[in-house]
């Protein structure tokens, strides 16, 4: 059996974890979750344009293994918190450019369904966080959006409240993924 990737993007404070979670739980299945809070907790908040290249490897890496467990499992669905694009979108907005092998990694790897997570939310403060203010916000939302617009994979607006994005979520992945 095929398992079947979701991706969950969006700017930062957009509630990606929690609905992974979320739909993880709902669908009875795993979910992958971002590499790079686990690496900026482990060496810091200060980074460099190479360390991204690090986080985006890592993040293939626990892609990886959760695709083969559950593809062990039996599970047909698998929520992933962050992929390339994020990392993609990351390099270009803070150093203005992008590592070959990030966007090489994007023509390679294939999904089934994005949800795109909207900024409705309010920001909540977190030491990793970066971006509080609406408009950098705003113009990280719309770098995602012309991204999803311009590629192949179905992809989804989510926004609302927690409960809505859920709902939302879940008959996307009722369209799309079964």
């Amino acid at each position: 059996m095929q398992v079947k990737k979701i991706v969950i993007i969006g700017p930062e404070s957009t509630g990606k974890s929690t609905l992974s979670a979320q739909l993880a739980a709902q669908f009875n299945t795993l979910w992958c979750p971002e590499y790079a809070r686990e690496y900026l907790t482990k060496y810091g908040t200060e980074y460099d344009f190479n360390d991204l290249l690090s986080i985006a490897q890592g993040q293939l890496e626990l892609e990886s293994e959760h695709t083969n467990s559950a593809h062990s499992n039996n599970q047909p669905l698998l929520f992933i918190d962050t992929d390339m694009y994020v990392m993609k979108v990351w390099c270009e907005y803070v150093f203005g450019k992008c590592h070959t092998q990030i966007l090489d990694e994007i023509g390679q790897r294939k999904y089934d369904l994005y949800l795109l997570c909207n900024i409705d939310l309010p920001w909540v403060k977190d030491d990793l966080r970066e971006y509080p203010n609406e408009g950098p916000r705003q113009e990280l939302y719309h770098i995602y959006k012309d991204l999803l617009i311009n590629q192949q994979t179905p992809w989804v607006d989510i926004s609302g409240n927690y409960e809505e994005r859920l709902q939302k979520a879940i008959t996307a992945v009722e369209k799309y993924c079964l």
